[in-house]
């Protein structure tokens, strides 16, 4: 098998680009919104609907990350033996939770004593490196059933879930994660926000898509087929949310009015990623991706420099972000009373006027 000409796979480089800008507005949101720190955009009781899209937009850019990080994987085993690619794999793993422990952590908090440590988007990428490293060599078909097995499947774990003090560590490193965090080290909170397991069956199945992209798929046939896999997926999210008993922790309810109600249809679970949250996620980004591939124009060729320094991209943009709102709070720091400093219960370090402040048990913002 040979893969497609550099030309003809930029589609996937333009569907990460927008991923890539979307996300902006989600961690500009973060840091400026101003109840970012106070409240979830996605709490019907407190949201407006257009607050509610600003975030709920956003849900996009994470699987489409992971799920084209696989695709780009099995791209590269087109050229590398599976030894070569396994050793890759694995390395490039340990890296990126590196960078995600070290560099993407401090762009957060700046922070260089590490009071809390993030366990994000980067991490749930690079464990789920190192796990498809170690089982490359594995038949396509065996890694496809795998894949599907965890996606489709994984929710099943929330009914063990919900019995009372169930909640352990490694539980929630591999499964419900959810902000939970952990002092491991004296004064060091590990954050576990993205568990892998989900993830790492996200990866597979992208790594699976992969093959869609060597000769024995025509154009035609390709983007036929990817389109209607996308189709299938958001139609197995309407029939199964409607349903309203498989595929997501929380079920939707009916509110105040219809629009209301519509929200709460549309709310999905993010930490873990629900069965309901990948389809309506990755679907309508496989629509996309089946017909940017016909397009070429002005606009594609910014989004394809987006997509391919996605990693450099997403590293580099925390820090002005960063640096702003620390500025802001410094410029504040007067109008808040000691009794109202929300964010200085946050692991920034500016934000630690006093030694009892720690990072909170739950967030608001981070929970569903």
């Amino acid at each position: 098998m040979t893969p497609l000409t550099k030309s003809r796979i930029e589609s996937i480089d333009v569907v990460r680009g927008i991923a890539m800008v979307i996300m902006a507005l989600d961690h500009v949101r973060d840091f400026f919104h101003a109840e970012a720190f106070t409240d979830d955009p996605l709490n019907l009781a407190t949201t407006t609907p257009l607050l509610f899209f600003t975030r709920w937009i956003t849900h996009f850019c994470a699987p489409i990350f992971v799920f084209l990080s696989g695709t780009s994987i099995y791209l590269q085993s087109l050229r590398k033996t599976k030894k070569e690619l396994s050793a890759f794999l694995v390395k490039r793993g340990l890296w990126l939770i590196f960078v995600e422990f070290i560099i993407i952590t401090f762009s957060w908090t700046f922070n260089p004593a590490y009071s809390s440590i993030f366990l994000q988007v980067i991490w749930a990428i690079g464990i789920s490196m190192v796990i498809l490293g170690l089982l490359i060599r594995l038949p396509y078909k065996i890694i496809l059933s795998l894949g599907l097995l965890i996606v489709f499947g994984h929710n099943l774990l929330d009914i063990p879930e919900a019995a009372p003090d169930f909640k352990t560590g490694f539980w929630d490193l591999i499964h419900h994660g959810n902000w939970s965090p952990y002092e491991l080290l004296p004064n060091h909170t590990f954050v576990i926000i993205y568990p892998f397991l989900a993830w790492t069956g996200v990866m597979m199945l992208g790594y699976c898509m992969g093959i869609f992209y060597t000769s024995k798929f025509t154009a035609e046939n390709r983007q036929k087929t990817i389109f209607r896999i996308g189709i299938g997926l958001i139609l197995l999210f309407v029939i199964l949310r409607f349903i309203n008993i498989y595929g997501a922790p929380h079920p939707w309810t009916t509110q105040k009015n219809s629009l209301y109600t519509f929200l709460s249809f549309l709310k999905i679970h993010k930490y873990p990623p629900s069965l309901l949250y990948l389809c309506i996620t990755i679907g309508p980004a496989l629509l996309l991706l089946s017909m940017v591939e016909r397009i070429k124009n002005h606009l594609t060729n910014i989004l394809v420099v987006f997509g391919r320094t996605a990693f450099f991209y997403y590293v580099i943009h925390f820090f002005p972000l960063a640096f702003t709102f620390s500025c802001f709070i410094l410029y504040t720091w007067q109008y808040y009373s000691a009794g109202n400093r929300v964010i200085a219960k946050l692991p920034f370090l500016l934000q630690f006027p006093d030694k009892d402040s720690v990072w909170p048990k739950s967030m608001a913002f981070g929970q569903e």
